[in-house]
């Protein structure tokens, strides 16, 4: 028993999977990690998340899921860390958007982070895969829609202006949960301006359980519905408050707690939504405490995983 749990933990991969071969398309789902954190403006350290978020994985044993009752082990694939040059955030976009075209081509991607910087690349790929604009679920303590970030013209705050001026995303289908960070009007306000929705920290205090939420995940729903296009997730760990992630680049109090933002996964993307990948980025494991960050980190990818599988399951089960 002890030799199985030793070489189960050994594999390094999401939940234990194989690592994927040649064949990815005969599993629906792949799992990457883009270890790179070239952007950050605070604390570094995102590069080192892929690996403690696998880490984490290995403790949800046989992944089967208390509420949706499945696990997603056998429809999943690890390819690993992509490779990326450590040099510039300019060449490491360029190694990264042609291997998450090629992943994206194949199967249903969930990419470990890594600062928010990639998430502009993995947007540019997804738009070129599927030939549209997508809609974007967001989750953060902060806007990201920064013209420019501490004098650089592109970073982990600035993509999701980024993608709204080069048209990767639909204006009106942008939601971002979990807002509170310190930004001029002009920022905080930009995704409502353009037709979006800004949920901030605040909005969410007091509600916790999936019932109090339904408001906020039936408006959600409603406007990733209305705006006709594919569903993109990504969460920023730092979204929740540092008391449940410190291990994380720019903490900022008064966040999510972990019960919120696995109410909302659950409630959200087991619906009838076109969704087509996330990530879970900002993961910065020199900063965590008792593996608090990587754990929640993996649960969420986790409850992603197994919502999706949830939601194609036949109504009577």
């Amino acid at each position: 028993m002890v030799q199985h749990a030793f070489a189960y933990l050994s594999q390094q991969r999401f939940l234990g999977v194989s690592a994927c071969g040649e064949n990815a398309s005969a599993t629906r789902f792949g799992v990457a990690g883009v270890a790179w954190d070239g952007a950050v403006t605070n604390r570094p350290g995102a590069r080192f998340g892929p690996n403690a978020i696998r880490q984490a994985s290995q403790m949800l044993c046989d992944a089967t899921h208390p509420l949706f009752d499945l696990t997603p082990t056998a429809q999943l694939r690890d390819h690993g860390d992509l490779f990326l040059p450590n040099t510039s955030l300019e060449t490491m976009r360029a190694a990264l958007e042609p291997q998450a075209k090629a992943l994206l081509a194949q199967q249903h991607m969930v990419w470990l982070g890594g600062d928010h910087s990639i998430t502009l690349s993995l947007l540019r790929a997804l738009r070129a895969v599927h030939g549209q604009p997508l809609a974007v679920l967001h989750f953060d303590a902060h806007c990201d829609t920064w013209t420019d970030h501490f004098g650089e013209p592109s970073g982990h705050g600035t993509w999701v202006y980024e993608a709204v001026q080069e048209g990767l995303v639909v204006p009106q289908g942008v939601v971002q949960v979990g807002i509170r960070s310190a930004a001029e009007r002009a920022a905080r306000e930009y995704v409502n301006t353009i037709g979006g929705r800004v949920i901030t920290a605040r909005e969410l205090r007091g509600l916790e359980s999936p019932s109090q939420l339904a408001p906020i995940t039936a408006d959600i729903r409603a406007r990733l519905a209305a705006s006709g296009a594919p569903v993109y997730v990504t969460l920023d760990i730092d979204c929740l408050d540092p008391a449940f992630a410190p291990g994380t680049g720019t903490p900022e109090p008064g966040g999510l707690s972990s019960a919120q933002v696995l109410s909302l996964l659950e409630e959200l993307c087991v619906m009838q939504l076109p969704f087509v990948g996330m990530d879970c980025v900002e993961v910065s494991p020199p900063y965590d405490h008792a593996e608090l960050t990587s754990n929640i980190a993996a649960l969420c990818v986790w409850t992603y995983l197994c919502a999706r599988l949830a939601a194609d399951r036949p109504a009577s089960t």
